[in-house]
């Protein structure tokens, strides 16, 4: 039910802010514009549906080699323990558990384009313990939430864009987009834990400081780099895990002695099933989040954000970033775009320009993987999905905020 409000509230505003831009400032184009944002917007939704095939086919495949080659009892002994008291609907053997630990590797490495399939996948096996087909379990909201506010060690797409702009420290967002994000990460556990009851006892504690141990040695590492190595090591480090994930498929596929090339075609299959049944989905959330930034509403939001800020005196300087912020749960390619304005407007390395580079690196496309999750199983009833999502959102800008005033202003 939160979707289909929200989806109205996007083009019912929209047509608000609209008729405002017409009638008092004579703006003749913004209705058209409106109309060709909601043709273009369909017409990338599914061109992105599309795209993912491969790639979900691909890793499908191979997950199918995986499971029937035991990847899943080898992934339950490792981190068992902890995902058990995050997931206690999920028995360890459970194939969500594999799919659910692999989507965590590839969000926290930053490889996105193995992490979407790989949580469609994990979806469509929670659904399957879902006793309500209809409406969001606690294990499905555990684990979209924790997507939304998840942690990438090396937000890899961030740099290379600021290389392109020619920035002349590309990797300074490095450490403030993790911290930033860590907030998020842990405001959305923290308030998962208590809606949802979750036991944090002594083997909680241990893998959450084997995590922000890992994380601290990485971010330690990767600090002494310069930035061209940092992007080669990061390239070579990536590879060869992936590379390394997909031998280690193989090889535990021929020890079960079982035919890889009819088991990978049998996942690839799903793949593609998985791609075209989101199609109606991604049309209609990115049509309305078009709508909504060809209305000019950001623009108005923005504006208002600023006054208020000027109006208790304090500094306004973060404002001009903020439209990131604003796009950033709605569109990841829109995020893209306005930072791309944002940077030409104030350059990449001023405190402006790294301020909206730390927004995209801290926060997730909240309501495009919501949709993009919920559409593939037929959840209708997402309960507080939402709001833990916009949560840890917020939390991540206001620590973004406060972590770039720290280190760049």
């Amino acid at each position: 039910m939160a979707l289909n409000y929200i989806w109205i509230a996007f083009f019912l505003i929209s047509f608000v802010m609209a008729l405002v831009k017409l009638v008092f400032a004579g703006d003749m184009t913004v209705f058209p514009e409106m109309l060709k944002s909601t043709f273009d917007t369909a017409m990338s939704a599914v061109n992105l549906s599309l795209g993912i095939v491969g790639v979900m086919s691909l890793w499908l495949g191979l997950m199918k080699i995986g499971e029937r080659g035991g990847i899943i009892t080898i992934f339950a002994r490792l981190v068992g323990p902890f995902f058990s008291r995050l997931f206690p609907e999920v028995p360890r053997d459970h194939p969500a558990t594999g799919a659910i630990i692999m989507n965590f590797s590839a969000t926290i490495l930053g490889l996105d384009n193995a992490a979407t399939p790989l949580g469609i996948k994990a979806m469509h096996e929670l659904q399957e313990l879902n006793p309500d087909k209809e409406t969001a379990s606690n294990a499905q909201i555990m684990f979209i939430a924790l997507n939304i506010s998840g942690l990438t060690v090396i937000p890899l797409a961030i740099i290379a864009d600021r290389v392109a702009q020619k920035s002349v420290n590309p990797t300074s967002i490095f450490i403030p987009a993790l911290l930033a994000t860590f907030c998020s990460t842990m405001v959305a556990f923290t308030y998962l834990s208590i809606r949802q009851r979750i036991r944090f006892d002594r083997v909680v504690a241990a893998y959450m400081a084997g995590l922000i141990t890992v994380i601290g040695t990485a971010v330690w590492y990767a600090s002494r780099l310069p930035q061209e190595e940092l992007l080669r090591v990061s390239d070579l480090v990536t590879g060869i895990i992936i590379m390394s994930v997909i031998s280690l498929f193989m090889i535990l596929g021929v020890r079960k002695k079982i035919n890889l090339f009819d088991t990978f075609i049998d996942g690839a299959k799903e793949g593609f099933q998985m791609a075209i049944k989101i199609i109606p989905f991604l049309v209609a959330i990115m049509v309305g989040v078009g709508v909504f930034r060809a209305s000019g509403t950001l623009t108005y939001l923005t504006d208002g954000v600023k006054y208020m800020v000027a109006f208790f005196g304090l500094n306004t300087d973060f404002v001009d970033a903020l439209p990131v912020a604003f796009i950033r749960p709605l569109s990841g390619g829109g995020a893209r775009a306005v930072w791309a304005d944002v940077v030409r407007q104030y350059g990449v390395d001023t405190f402006v320009g790294n301020l909206a580079s730390i927004f995209r690196g801290c926060m997730e496309t909240t309501f495009y993987v919501i949709a993009l999750y919920y559409g593939s199983v037929n959840i209708r009833k997402i309960r507080y999905t939402l709001a833990v999502g916009l949560l840890a959102d917020l939390a991540g800008v206001v620590a973004a905020i406060f972590i770039g005033y720290k280190f760049f202003h």
